[in-house]
């Protein structure tokens, strides 16, 4: 009995992870920019939600299995994915202010970390993310945004194959035990957006 309800929970939880990720990888017109504009001169400008909270990532704290995909290549209308999982652990930090994960992921035998950096701008009420890369030792420009109740959006600007694009955090915790993260980057100052990282998370 317990070996047949496992195999419809993971039988589930695939369902839903194809039913989440289902329009990734393609480009997306028409998405509005949440609590954020972009000025003449392309910089931009980042409002707090009026919900926006230091507790907003509480519920990150502990350890997660995450299921991870990534497009092989981004901005040149890719469609294949590599799909990896991992293993999370996060904690608070700054009597709760900030939060910092550390993603293990094994690929052939080479194991892989990456670190997460979450800061709460108390004057601001925003959040600012940081992502380290585990292979280079190098940290991308944070993104910066909140939560509008539960789907928090966070921009931010990098380059990609030297071509300067707008990048965007998803973060949705409608299901706090099964949270998603999602990635995309814009070439053209919003007007189109690809998504090209999704992660599906949940308690081992």
């Amino acid at each position: 009995m317990n070996i047949f309800i496992s195999k419809i929970a993971i039988f589930a939880f695939t369902c839903f992870l194809v039913t989440a990720i289902s329009g990734y990888g393609q480009v997306q017109r028409g998405l509005k920019m949440v609590n954020a504009t972009l000025t003449r001169d392309g910089e931009l400008v980042i409002t707090a939600s009026k919900t926006s909270s230091a507790h907003d990532f509480d519920f990150l704290a502990g350890t997660w299995r995450a299921n991870n995909r990534r497009l092989k290549t981004r901005l040149d209308r890719c469609a294949e994915w590599i799909e990896t999982t991992a293993t999370i652990e996060n904690r608070a930090m700054l009597n709760g202010i900030a939060n910092m994960d550390i993603s293990r992921a094994s690929n052939a035998g080479v194991v892989s970390e990456n670190m997460s950096l979450r800061i709460f701008d108390v004057r601001t009420r925003l959040w600012n993310l940081y992502w380290v890369d585990g292979r280079t030792g190098t940290m991308d420009p944070p993104v910066t945004g909140s939560f509008e109740g539960n789907i928090g959006i966070f921009y931010g600007k990098n380059t990609c194959n030297g071509i300067p694009v707008l990048v965007m955090y998803k973060w949705d915790k409608n299901d706090p035990d099964h949270p998603q993260w999602s990635q995309a980057y814009s070439p053209d100052n919003g007007l189109t957006w690809e998504w090209n990282l999704q992660t599906l998370s949940a308690r081992p």
